[in-house]
């Protein structure tokens, strides 16, 4: 590795003392010997651009440092040094002293020494080469004198001339310090030289046209982006004042006024682009200007190649309040109330039977939030096993259990960070298990299995149940403190039996999507048929329409379907005997065949738990019997078929 510090070495023991402490702390130096006097100045000057740093002393470092632009180290030459020396040409030569030195503050305060150190001397400096050798030769007109300076230079020119000498010498501390500091100054300056090639590399392969001004106006970066939309080489602008561009209309209407401006759109050669105008503020000073230039349609390309991504990977929400069909009151204050529970980050526990639309109203509430451009993930509670819900919510290290992928797995809740969880069924999760889902909905942060560090993630919750989990608060079976953490913002979905209105608008829907699905061209139903639905309870809500509808477009073989034909696919739906009179008449009704009083108990919990969409809970309640006996029944039902 070539060196990167220059030592312009004025005298021979000084050079010595270099070599020997580069060696002793293992720093390479590169020494030019030779002070003023045989152009060390002038090496330096020559040989800049292959050192980070210089080291040199007395004139010789005053020369160099009005010739050079990288930093220059010096080697201390303290009082004390100038003393030792005056004091051993006193002792030696016994005659008056001329201390020839560059001029310093040092010299002066030695001036008012004279007389305690009772040494008999005379000062004289200079303060350039010129001066030196004019200096010199005043020297050598004087009589009888020992001469005491710094460097080589001084035994050089009072050689062959019979004069005293004695040369003032820095001590061992001094240069091992000058060393060390330039060492400092080295890795300092590679650190800034990376730091520099690191901000260039991002500005030179920045997807956004970027330009910087300084604070006087002057262009300082012109990246190739920015050369793109410009059509102008970085060469032809660089170092020049903005003012003097004047007659570039682009470049000026970008720079503007030079104030803050943010997310303006402008047109610049048939292109649309994001101009982004920062001020850089220096201790509350202003120190320039970034502008920033990105094209709309790139911008808009990688929205699409994102959010296709999380399509890909089923981290998207498809849905919006636009999918939400309804003229009933009861759904548009509904939807009104989760437009503005949509607009906050606030936890949002949905209630509402089972097929009335939960899902759809959480991806609506995602889309319609700041969070939109971020993640959706659909958790379905009732859907995990137990023993998968801990490591799938949270994730797992490597090796946390026998079976755990290699690498380990990031969790739900990570990868919805930034974005939107939906935890679906959340009445289903074990009481085990909500003390810790409570801690992460409290502390936003999770620790996976097996980890050992927390992963903080920023996430908003929208949690939906079909039962009534205020009940299973009392009944002790969900926690009292997090049914009140998930239950911040409410939103009930009305089913199907409150708003009547809705099912034309429904059915009508429902039947242009199954007549493209299935090439189907059903116009609609006779009004005696419609009438027929609307009566129906539809205890399935909005998915069981939708299936019903899918079957009738399937089945029908007229464009427009009568009441006849609807009553014959209730019949095919519900059972061998015809029921629709529960519809025609009470909607409360379920027709059983005589029989023991068993088997018609069991015939109505049949019937009921298909109505319900064999939701257990749903039926326990509505049956008013524990969910143990209801297995039981169940039990029973399954040995008679």
């Amino acid at each position: 590795m070539n060196p990167k510090i220059l030592v312009v070495s004025i005298y021979p023991e000084l050079t010595e003392m270099f070599e020997e402490i580069s060696k002793e702390l293992g720093i390479a130096i590169s020494i030019y010997k030779g002070g003023i006097m045989k152009d060390g100045h002038l090496y330096a000057k020559k040989m800049e651009n292959k050192f980070d740093v210089i080291i040199s002393q007395g004139g010789t470092l005053e020369a160099i440092k009005e010739v050079v632009s990288i930093p220059v180290v010096s080697v201390e030459v303290t009082t004390g040094d100038i003393l030792k020396a005056l004091l051993e040409a006193k002792e030696k030569y016994n005659k008056k002293i001329i201390l020839f030195c560059y001029r310093s503050e040092k010299l002066n305060q030695l001036q008012d020494l004279k007389s305690i150190l009772n040494v008999d001397f005379e000062v004289v400096n200079y303060g350039n080469k010129q001066e030196f050798v004019e200096q010199t030769e005043n020297i050598f007109s004087k009589n009888q004198f020992a001469l005491v300076g710094m460097g080589s230079c001084i035994l050089e020119t009072s050689r062959g001339k019979k004069i005293d000498s004695v040369i003032i010498k820095s001590s061992r501390n001094a240069v091992k310090q000058a060393i060390i500091d330039a060492q400092n100054i080295c890795d300092l300056s590679k650190r800034e030289k990376e730091r520099a090639e690191r901000l260039n590399t991002i500005i030179d392969y920045s997807s956004e046209g970027i330009v910087a001004i300084d604070k006087n106006g002057v262009i300082t970066t012109f990246n190739p982006v920015a050369e793109e939309i410009f059509e102008l080489e970085a060469d032809f602008v660089l170092g020049k004042n903005i003012s003097d561009l004047r007659h570039l209309r682009d470049l000026n209407l970008v720079y503007g006024d030079g104030n803050y401006k943010l997310e303006e759109i402008i047109k610049i050669n048939n292109i649309e682009l994001i101009l982004n105008r920062i001020p850089v503020m220096v201790e509350g000073e202003e120190s320039g200007l970034i502008i920033t230039l990105q094209e709309v349609s790139k911008l808009q390309s990688l929205e699409r190649t994102v959010r296709n991504k999380l399509y890909n990977k089923g981290l998207i929400a498809k849905h919006t309040f636009s999918d939400i069909l309804g003229v009933s009151k009861a759904i548009k204050e509904t939807i009104n109330n989760a437009i503005r529970f949509g607009k906050t980050s606030t936890t949002i526990l949905i209630q509402g039977e089972t097929g009335s639309g939960k899902e759809l109203f959480a991806q609506s509430i995602h889309n319609i939030s700041d969070r939109k451009d971020k993640p959706f993930v659909a958790v379905n509670c009732a859907a995990l096993p137990d023993n998968l819900l801990e490591s799938e919510l949270f994730g797992y290290e490597e090796g946390a259990f026998t079976g755990a992928k290699k690498g380990g797995k990031p969790g739900l809740f990570e990868l919805a960070h930034g974005g939107t969880i939906f935890l679906d069924e959340i009445g289903e999760i074990p009481l085990s298990f909500q003390s810790r889902l409570l801690r992460v909905l409290q502390e936003k942060e999770v620790l996976r299995i097996g980890g050992d560090h927390i992963v903080k993630v920023d996430v908003r919750v929208v949690a939906a149940t079909n039962i009534d989990l205020y009940k299973m608060v009392n009944e002790r079976k969900f926690r009292r403190d997090l049914y009140f953490r998930l239950n911040i913002l409410n939103l009930r979905i009305p089913p199907i039996r409150q708003r009547q209105d809705d099912i034309p608008v429904l059915v009508n829907e429902f039947i242009r999507k199954m007549n493209r699905k299935h090439n189907r061209k059903i116009k609609g139903l006779e009004p005696k048929a419609m009438e027929l639905l609307m009566e129906y309870s539809w205890p399935g809500n909005v998915r069981e329409i939708e299936n019903f509808v899918e079957r009738m477009v399937i089945l029908s073989d007229y464009e427009i379907v009568e009441k006849s034909f609807i009553k014959n696919i209730f019949d095919q739906s519900f059972s061998e005997e015809s029921e629709i009179e529960k519809i025609d008449n009470n909607n409360d009704i379920i027709k059983v065949k005589l029989d023991t009083l068993n088997n018609m108990e069991l015939q109505i919990i049949n019937e009921l738990n298909n109505r319900l969409d064999d939701n257990k809970t749903l039926l326990a309640e509505k049956l008013d019997i524990s969910r143990t006996t209801l297995w039981k029944k169940m039990k029973e039902l399954e040995e008679i078929h």
